[in-house]
């Protein structure tokens, strides 16, 4: 991490009157260290980006490997969160 050269400092005092402005910046990629009182104590950037694979790729994956037997067990307790599923390994 360098960080003289690679990130602007801003101030506390200007992430404050400018978090917008900042925000958007960071979003579109630009990293920023916060200081105060001219010392450096946190980084701002942007959050990584989701990669979403399809449903036929993971199966594919899930089919070359070794079987968990409570991972089943492990998706049921997940609840709604996997309501969109088809069935075990899209069968």
């Amino acid at each position: 991490m360098c960080y003289g050269g690679c990130m602007k400092t801003i101030p506390q005092r200007d992430l404050r009157n400018k978090s917008g402005e900042i925000l958007r910046k960071a979003e579109r990629g630009q990293e920023f260290i916060i200081s105060v009182g001219g010392r450096p104590v946190a980084l701002l950037g942007p959050c990584p980006k989701r990669q979403w694979v399809r449903k036929t790729e993971v199966a594919r994956v899930l089919r070359s490997g070794t079987e968990d037997p409570t991972f089943f067990d492990d998706i049921e307790a997940m609840g709604d969160a996997t309501a969109d599923l088809d069935g075990r390994w899209g069968q």
